[in-house]
């Protein structure tokens, strides 16, 4: 399947959305709250002109995703970027083309295409900032042979969880990062 058989099989936000059963709630109050600054707007604008399009590889269950789909769809909408939205466990072939390092398959991953379907751009799973934060939070954990293992990456992922609804700042960086990658497409 080529890139734009991908994006015509995708969903669209409000049927993604309508479909969730985990965190419907926590992802829509994010959406409304996220702002992005005048300079991003006009920065934004300036893509309008290359009709470019977001393919979405996602789950439900996930906190990055929980953090980057609301904050995406912004940068999005303020492009004039149509995005379609595919389940992680339901679409691997294109999955398995996104691997995070080459082995997992991390989400939320963000391919931008232009009109013919060219990859223009890849961003995800993470900002750099919130990978150095959870990367602070694992170096934490006792081995996974503990028997403190379990309860404790539970309340570990509880406390990131937290973080991503409420941190600003970590908001930000994804705006930051992939504004970034986008100017550089």
């Amino acid at each position: 399947m080529t890139l734009n058989d991908w994006f015509a099989k995708g969903m669209t936000f409000d049927t993604y959305v309508d479909s969730m059963q985990v965190n419907r709630d926590e992802l829509l109050s994010l959406y409304e709250q996220v702002t992005l600054t005048e300079e991003e707007v006009a920065a934004l604008a300036k893509k309008r002109t290359e009709p470019w399009r977001v393919i979405v590889l996602t789950a439900d269950w996930c906190g990055d995703a929980l953090l980057c789909v609301p904050i995406v769809k912004r940068i999005a909408e303020s492009a004039g970027m149509e995005m379609r939205f595919l389940i992680r466990d339901e679409n691997l072939e294109l999955m398995d083309q996104y691997l995070t390092n080459g082995t997992s398959r991390s989400i939320p991953i963000f391919i931008f295409i232009d009109e013919a379907g060219k990859e223009r751009a890849v961003w995800g799973p993470r900002s750099p900032e919130v990978q150095a934060m959870i990367d602070q939070m694992r170096s934490g954990l006792p081995p996974k042979d503990d028997p403190r293992f379990e309860a404790e990456q539970r309340a570990m992922y509880k406390g990131f969880r937290e973080r991503l609804l409420s941190d600003r700042s970590l908001w930000q960086s994804v705006v930051n990062s992939v504004l970034g990658r986008l100017s550089e497409a």
